[in-house]
Parts: structure tokens; C-alpha cells; sequence
């Protein structure tokens, strides 16, 4: 085994990843504290070539240190868009054509590993704050939630590893392809 040299990663360049077909699922936070958490979310949304990022409420945005600390270069390739209210995302995404869904646990929630991520073609998926959640009235609009399976005793994770969990399970298919 013999660890991979940066050109052998055939890593995009900011210009080609701008111009690169993108994977039609939009992140959408919620309400998100930590900058950190936000960082993480844009590194993953350039590592699975996503479509973008909705920041809405009092997320922090970029320019800030602490978000490019984690993000690592992200906020320069993925889109975003500020919203002042979830609603405001939520309802431009629906207009847009988008399934939108929430990542929580709800009565009616669909197990991740049970979510048909083909039946879908242009999805956004609405991460919650880290203490709340989904916020109630955003819920309500959201058209179904999926929920990641989980045996142990705290029954949450991280808003950072929950996206990356979620975001893997709906672009694997589509990478594979």
C-alpha cells in the first residue's frame, strides 16, 4: 500500500470545480452555532461536488477565520446563499423544483439506509441547530425527514459527522455512476 501523492488525488482547481456539473442536492443549515460545524459542512459539500449551501438565521457566513479554518479553502468553491429565516430558503428551493427534506427524528422519520435517494432529482436536505434541531415550523414544511439509524445511548451526532453521514448515503449512487 503506498499513500497517494497531491497530483495522483487529480484534485480540482477552483475554476474547474466552478464549471464542473454539480450534484443537485442544496445543504441548508438551520440555525447552525459552531463555526466550525459550518467549516466541515462546506468541506464536505466540495468533496461530494455539491450544488450549494444555504445558510439561514444566525448561522455564521463567510469571511471568518474559524469557518475557513475547518473549511479549508470550501468557501471559495461552493456556492452559498444567506437567508434571514429557514422558511425563506426552504420556500425558494420549493420554487426551484426541489424535494426538500430534513436530517431529524420525527415520528414519521425514514430510516437513512431505507431512503430512495434516486427518487429525487434535485434535493436539498436541512440540518438542524445543535441543541434544537429542525426548527418546528420548518419541519412542517419539509416534505418528509430521514433519520440516521443508531444503537447507542445518545441517539445523536454532530451536525458535522450527521451531514456527512447523510450527504454520503445520497451521492454514493450517483458517484458510482
Amino acid at each position: 500500500m503506498r499513500k497517494l501523492s497531491m497530483d495522483e488525488l487529480n484534485r480540482k482547481s477552483v475554476a474547474d470545480f466552478k464549471t464542473s456539473e454539480k450534484i443537485p442536492i442544496v445543504v441548508v443549515l438551520d440555525n447552525i452555532r459552531s463555526m466550525h460545524n459550518v467549516g466541515s459542512v462546506f468541506r464536505t459539500a466540495d468533496a461530494f461536488l455539491l450544488e450549494g449551501i444555504f445558510l439561514c438565521g444566525y448561522t455564521p457566513r463567510p469571511p471568518h477565520r474559524d469557518i475557513h479554518k475547518t473549511a479549508l479553502g470550501a468557501t471559495e468553491t461552493v456556492e452559498w446563499k444567506y437567508f434571514g429565516t429557514t422558511m425563506e430558503a426552504v420556500n425558494e428551493l420549493k420554487e426551484k423544483g426541489y424535494t426538500v427534506v430534513a436530517a431529524e427524528q420525527v415520528d414519521t422519520s425514514i430510516s437513512l439506509n431505507s431512503f430512495d435517494t434516486q427518487a429525487y432529482e434535485k434535493l436539498a436536505v436541512v440540518f438542524g441547530n445543535e441543541v434544537t434541531g429542525v426548527d418546528e415550523e420548518v419541519l412542517a414544511a419539509c416534505e418528509g425527514s430521514v433519520e440516521i439509524p443508531q444503537a447507542g445511548m445518545k441517539h445523536s451526532l454532530n451536525i458535522s459527522v450527521a451531514t456527512g453521514i447523510v450527504l454520503w448515503e445520497l451521492v454514493r449512487e450517483r458517484i458510482r455512476k
